[in-house]
């Protein structure tokens, strides 16, 4: 995935074209390095799933 690939999708998560991503594990390392430079970083979620993979969904209240 390239970074612009991984803007895109986090950028339609935000806007809420997409309720949820799921990121494989061979892309975690690259999809995370990108989204935890992002300003809104705490509005996502990531949801472990078994296998590696992870389910990223936007939040409207940042975590804390």
């Amino acid at each position: 995935m390239s970074v612009e690939d991984i803007n895109d999708i986090l950028d339609r998560l935000k806007s809420g074209e997409l309720a949820e991503y799921r990121v494989l594990k061979a892309d975690f390392l690259a999809f995370r390095q990108v989204l935890v430079n992002r300003k809104d970083f705490k509005n996502f979620r990531g949801i472990a799933q078994r296998g590696g993979d992870v389910i990223y969904q936007y939040l409207q209240t940042p975590r804390s």
